[in-house]
């Protein structure tokens, strides 16, 4: 389900962002990776992109996304509101933790998933506080 509204918005989260990378899926949601659950959304997202807001947001706290030393170089994302909606972004070194940002600002940078994960396309991984399905939001 893609709005085209919805669609508008997010298309602003990374300027290389297409179309066709905003509905690339790696696997599907609620599928498992190994022993890990997936409960969201990768946008496709080229390593040291600026990442913008897709709409006005308020900047809810840096996310720490694992626990694994080995994955540091990748473990940073942002918790924001806005629209609604909570939601996380992983993989996102943010330039600030609180305040606000306005539609079409920078929030941050894709950080080098390729260090990490030389053999998957880099991504943003987007997903809701509530870990609900964010693909009716795109």
């Amino acid at each position: 389900h893609v709005t085209v509204s919805g669609l508008y918005h997010w298309l602003l989260l990374t300027r290389d962002t297409k179309i066709k990378d905003l509905l690339y899926f790696y696997g599907c949601l609620l599928c498992f990776r190994g022993a890990r659950l997936h409960k969201g959304l990768d946008i496709v997202c080229s390593d040291g992109s600026i990442v913008y807001a897709p709409f006005d947001v308020t900047l809810n706290g840096k996310v720490t996304v694992y626990n694994d030393p080995n994955k540091a170089a990748i473990n940073s994302g942002i918790n924001l509101s806005g629209e609604g909606l909570c939601f996380k972004l992983f993989y996102v070194q943010p330039d600030r933790t609180s305040g606000t940002v306005r539609a079409g600002q920078r929030l941050g940078v894709m950080l080098p998933m390729q260090s990490v994960y030389p053999e998957i396309t880099s991504h943003i991984h987007v997903q809701m506080c509530d870990r609900s399905d964010p693909t009716p939001h795109f």
